[in-house]
């Protein structure tokens, strides 16, 4: 590394990482495509790099030189010195954090392999609001789960709005993306979890039943907010669950679900 360089011009070419940051529709498509993901805010840039992510370079404003100096010395990947005004003309807002860096994705995990060790499971079926995904996979790295299971509709957990609203745990908690269905279930109970689907169904058990199980692996699946979980998916699981509630509430955000369901039923024993 020789040294952050200095960049004027918003068309640069070697800026390309980071233009339009806020149009959602192209990043979902290029990013993945691309085999990148960008990492917002000192604190997530130095999770991906401690999580092992090959850096491709880095944006930054002159504040940040200082705070992220070891991480700038240590770069093999360029380092670019933008203005603010430069750096919203590019991305497409105004970076507040002053520190963007480009990151390269790694291949993703066989589910069977993830499964292995694992003793907690969050399957999410058809999640599309990168918010809520960010959100739940925080909830997984504070609340004790092991892997992340995601269906093909998804949204992205390495989309920037994921990776800073996850605070980095999308960096931390092992996932991938399986075919969804019933056939996840199918392969989860193979691995010897016991599947629990997250839903208001007549034969749901309360979830303080469910906690007392004690279940030695447990796969924890949510859907989304409005339909709920596939009909297939409620059909192949082995309980359903509801989380009890007051004042005439039904339901909660996903991400809320996540956080109340992962604490209530974490491992007792060893």
């Amino acid at each position: 590394m020789t040294g952050p360089v200095v960049l004027d011009d918003p068309d640069d070419p070697r800026l390309a990482d980071y233009t339009s940051l806020t149009d959602v529709e192209l990043r979902r498509r290029r990013e993945p495509a691309e085999g990148l993901f960008i990492a917002e805010g000192e604190k997530v840039i130095r999770r991906a790099v401690g999580a092992g992510y090959a850096m491709r370079s880095m944006l930054l404003s002159a504040k940040w030189l200082g705070p992220l100096r070891d991480v700038v010395e240590a770069a093999t990947a360029p380092v670019y010195l933008v203005d603010p005004a430069l750096a919203e003309r590019v991305t497409g807002y105004h970076v507040h954090r002053g520190a963007l860096a480009s990151m390269a994705r790694k291949p993703l995990p066989d589910a069977g392999g993830l499964l292995a060790g694992a003793r907690r499971v969050a399957v999410f079926e058809d999640i599309v609001d990168h918010a809520n995904i960010g959100a739940a996979f925080r909830n997984a790295a504070a609340l004790g789960v092991d892997a992340v299971l995601l269906t093909p509709r998804c949204a992205d957990p390495f989309y920037r709005r994921s990776v800073k609203v996850s605070m980095g745990a999308v960096l931390q908690v092992p996932w991938t993306r399986t075919a969804g269905g019933p056939g996840d279930v199918a392969d989860l109970r193979a691995a010897g979890f016991t599947v629990a689907a997250l839903c208001l169904s007549e034969r749901a058990i309360t979830l303080d039943a469910l906690a007392e199980r004690d279940e030695p692996r447990l796969a924890l699946v949510f859907g989304t907010e409005g339909a709920g979980l596939t009909a297939a998916t409620l059909a192949a699981a082995d309980v359903h669950v509801r989380i009890p509630m007051d004042a005439g509430v039904d339901s909660l955000n996903v991400a809320a679900a996540s956080a109340v369901a992962f604490y209530a039923t974490r491992p007792r024993t060893r």
